[in-house]
């Protein structure tokens, strides 16, 4: 008996976009909202929660961005970025920088960080990143960063989404 031969390209989905969508949401992640400074100083920053650690050694992150955000030209050029990790109580900002509005930094408290990269204040942590390395897959761009610095705030309770809604921790 001849041992079986793995297909070298995966088979067409059996469910639709919708579905698709619908049984991500079950995941329940953290909320980010990267923030960069573009070369010509704009402050760039967007909600996101496809964030997830890469290695201890040394220190990666990732996230993805679609390909056809407008911000992704600054963060594919630019040499660093940030990745603050929303508290429970910002909510707001995690809505503010995922809507598409004139100027969603109006009033928000930030200090400057590693290449000019905003730092949200009262972020639950903050990891300020390298921009290392690119990898486009489907309709997204994953970044890796190599983290340079980071910091958190003992207690701060997350901003959790799943399922389409905020939410924050209750522990079981």
């Amino acid at each position: 008996m001849s041992p079986s031969v793995s297909p070298r390209q995966a088979g067409r989905p059996s469910f639709s976009t919708r579905e698709f969508r619908a049984s991500l949401a079950m995941f329940a992640t953290g909320v980010t909202i990267v923030t960069a400074r573009a070369a010509s100083g704009e402050l760039i920053g967007l909600t996101a929660n496809s964030f997830n650690s890469v290695s201890l050694e040394p220190p990666l992150v990732l996230w993805s961005l679609a390909r056809a955000a407008g911000s992704l030209p600054a963060l594919s050029t630019g040499s660093h970025y940030a990745i603050n990790i929303l508290a429970a109580d910002q909510k707001e900002l995690a809505e503010r920088f995922a809507a598409r509005r004139e100027d969603r930094w109006a009033g928000v408290a930030w200090i400057e960080g590693a290449g000019g990269a905003p730092l949200l204040t009262g972020a639950a942590a903050v990891f300020e990143c390298f921009n290392r390395s690119r990898y486009e897959e489907g309709d997204h761009v994953i970044f890796v960063g190599e983290v340079e610095r980071c910091s958190h705030r003992a207690g701060a309770a997350p901003l959790l989404f799943h399922g389409g809604r905020f939410y924050t921790e209750h522990p079981l």
